[in-house]
């Protein structure tokens, strides 16, 4: 069986940077698509944080209705992310109603109807494609473990809104994550602050702060990358006067108990923490040493030049073979902090996918290196 597995699409995004809203975007994943066997949505299908979910819903029905017809007859599993974490947040809720639920297993397969009236409408509009729903992760063969990849910042070192939020919530309910043993713990933290995010969204449009404006214009300052070096002195002066405010705020949020973390934000250090993060995600829901497949980072590996050891963080000299062996989807949406004008060189690229066979390792394929920004970042119609 020919698994393919995709994650990030943020159908829906008010900034316009979903690629799949495009229908000729869509169309060298539909090819792909037509030779697989069965296709995974590894979470944050839907942009849920900016604005009411109708918005997203609308976005996103051309695209299933495009996997109905590719897929017909054909398994669709959808997993939910922190971005649509709505999908499978009812059946969550109803677990306990009548009697305490039984501990959640790193995979819970469901109906979508089961899930919400969200997950039984994209069912409907994916119809004859036959679809499942699966949470926290599923189970793609014996030895491959796919999920989205948000508890990962529970464990992060790099300061971002997400992993602060996790760090708040985690210190106010007394449950540290260095001491987090199952899927209870990590849902226990991260759920009652994607409910907020998703109440706050639910009335209208959302803020630059909470749709990631306000946070990709910090990131391009405190990086201070290439394109930005032939800047002048008074930009010069401004930016290390921000970067020795930030390490400041960085050290006061660890006086707080809301780290570790550090304030190295470079694109080397990005990716390790994120590294690091999901190995230690693994080993604590005891995965052992399965290929894990998560998106969430929109960084796809490995890729060719990557350091083969920084996919599998606690596998060591005194310890070979130890720990998940880690692959990433990549992404279907782009921020413009993280490219560059030539097509397929950054990293960040969106246009990956994962594909999983009957045997062998998970294989990465970049659809869309051939594609140009312009046609990518065009603004919602």
């Amino acid at each position: 069986m020919r698994t393919l597995i995709i994650s990030d699409l943020h159908l829906g995004s008010i900034t316009g940077a979903d690629v799949l809203r495009h229908a000729e975007v869509r169309e060298p994943l539909l090819a792909m698509l037509a030779r697989a066997d069965r296709l995974v949505l590894l979470g944050d299908t839907l942009e849920l944080r900016h604005g009411p979910p109708r918005d997203a819903m609308a976005a996103a029905r051309p695209f299933f209705e495009d996997l109905g017809r590719v897929l017909a007859g054909r398994e669709l599993l959808i997993v939910a992310g922190n971005h649509d974490h709505a999908l499978v947040e009812p059946w969550l809720e109803r677990r306990g109603l009548e009697a305490p639920p039984p501990h959640l297993q790193v995979e819970q397969l469901l109906e979508p109807a089961e899930a919400s009236p969200m997950l039984e409408q994209l069912a409907e509009w994916a119809s004859p494609a036959r679809v499942g729903a699966g949470y926290p992760g599923v189970w793609v063969r014996p030895d491959v473990y796919a999920t989205h990849g948000h508890y990962l910042d529970c464990h992060l070192t790099v300061p971002t809104l997400e992993r602060l939020s996790m760090g708040v919530m985690s210190r106010v309910l007394g449950r540290p994550a260095g001491e987090f043993a199952g899927v209870d713990d990590y849902e226990a933290v991260e759920a009652p602050a994607f409910a907020w995010r998703d109440a706050v969204a639910r009335t209208g449009p959302t803020g630059r702060m909470l749709n990631g404006a306000t946070t990709d214009g910090a990131w391009r300052t405190l990086r201070g990358d290439a394109r930005r070096r032939g800047a002048g002195v008074a930009a010069r002066l401004r930016r290390r006067a921000l970067m020795a405010s930030f390490a400041i705020a960085v050290a006061a949020l660890n006086r707080a108990g809301l780290g570790p973390l550090h304030s190295n934000i470079s694109g080397r250090e990005l990716r390790r923490a994120g590294l690091r993060a999901m190995a230690e995600v693994a080993a604590r829901l005891d995965l052992g040493d399965a290929y894990v497949v998560f998106g969430h980072t929109h960084r796809p590996g490995p890729l060719p030049g990557d350091e083969p050891g920084e996919w599998r963080p606690f596998s060591t000299a005194a310890t070979p073979g130890a720990g998940a062996r880690l692959v990433n989807t990549g992404s279907w949406s782009y921020a413009r902090v993280f490219l560059t004008a030539t097509p397929g060189e950054s990293p960040y690229w969106p246009g990956t996918c994962v594909i999983v066979e009957d045997s062998g390792p998970p294989s990465i394929v970049r659809l869309l290196q051939d594609r140009q920004l312009a046609q990518l970042s065009r603004p919602p119609a």
